[in-house]
């Protein structure tokens, strides 16, 4: 069985992410890469993927660039390494805390260096698990003392924060949208948005659609992760396999706030043994439908006055003929 890391390696994504783009033009119906890009992730060894260290080594870095290059987007979960179980950005130890700023650093650059404008990062070991284990005020006050030399580094690149409500710590510092938002407020710099996570907003008890508007209203909207999950952990099942018509409303919002930018799917085909490549197709052809039935929405005047008059029954019935013909 393949993991996407064997598929990228093996070249079976060449020059423009052809297995994808071969998916997306196979059929009239399905989306162009104007109208969705998809983003890369480098998993597993964050210093292997970014051209740290020996990655130049690892990887082919034409094939790498043009990837990058054509989806603009790249995930990087810097901290699943065992250096920063305690913290990344807010480790006791300052001289693990400057390592950490430094290696994102060093990611911003490699990204440049390919052609990247979109930088995703979850700051997953960011968090606390007992009661009187951190200062509550210094883990903030470091994240975003940290946040802003990172933005700093290269204004140029967007850098998008995805937030988790938990895991691996009990309780993540950035968990949900409000409290990204607050933090993106108070390190004011305007390279700085919101990556959101379909299941990531499912676990945090919060409404997809109701999280992008907040985002786009108070901030920016920088990416979008589509998978599927059962609101009690971050499950990464594939698009619309739960919540369908929750992801239908968040592409209807993503398009009535004209959103261009990466959706990329953050989903755990391992987990169960499938295909990566398969899933990623079923996935692509989910969302494919789901946009076509949102198109149909976009300009649906009775669907607006439903809206407006908070009338559900009305709306259920409009949106069940956009999606199932009934």
């Amino acid at each position: 069985m393949q993991s996407y890391r064997d598929v990228l390696r093996n070249g079976q994504i060449g020059e423009e992410g052809k297995v994808l783009k071969d998916h997306l033009h196979a059929k009239p119906a399905a989306l162009n890469r104007r109208q969705m890009r998809i983003g890369v992730t480098f998993d597993d060894d964050a210093t292997a993927w970014v051209g740290i260290d020996h990655a130049r080594d690892d990887l082919d870095h034409r094939r790498l660039a043009g990837t990058v290059a054509a989806n603009e987007a790249v995930n990087l979960p810097l901290f699943k390494l065992d250096a920063y179980r305690l913290g990344a950005f807010t480790h006791p130890d300052p001289k693990t805390r400057r390592a950490a700023i430094d290696l994102t650093k060093r990611g911003l650059d490699s990204l440049a260096s390919v052609g990247g404008k979109l930088m995703t990062l979850w700051m997953g070991q960011d968090g606390f698990d007992y009661s009187f284990q951190a200062d509550y005020r210094r883990l903030w006050d470091r994240t975003i003392e940290a946040m802003r030399e990172v933005a700093d580094h290269n204004p140029q690149i967007d850098i998008g924060i995805e937030y988790k409500p938990n895991e691996p710590r009990s309780f993540s510092l950035m968990p949900d949208v409000a409290t990204t938002l607050l933090a993106i407020r108070d390190i004011g710099r305007p390279n700085l948005g919101v990556t959101l996570d379909f299941a990531h907003v499912l676990f945090a008890d919060e409404m997809p659609a109701y999280a992008a508007a907040l985002v786009s209203k108070f901030s920016r909207l920088l990416g979008v992760h589509l998978n599927d999950g059962y609101g009690k952990r971050d499950d990464g099942l594939m698009v619309g396999a739960v919540h369908p018509i929750q992801t239908l409303e968040l592409l209807y919002a993503l398009s009535d706030a004209g959103y261009e930018g990466a959706i990329y799917f953050d989903t755990f085909p391992d987990t169960a043994g499938m295909d990566p490549i398969a899933e990623c197709a079923c996935s692509i052809a989910t969302v494919a439908v789901l946009r076509q039935a949102a198109a149909k929405l976009k300009n649906d005047a009775a669907l607006r006055r439903a809206i407006e008059a908070q009338d559900a029954v009305t709306a259920q019935g409009i949106v069940r003929a956009a999606l199932y013909g009934s």
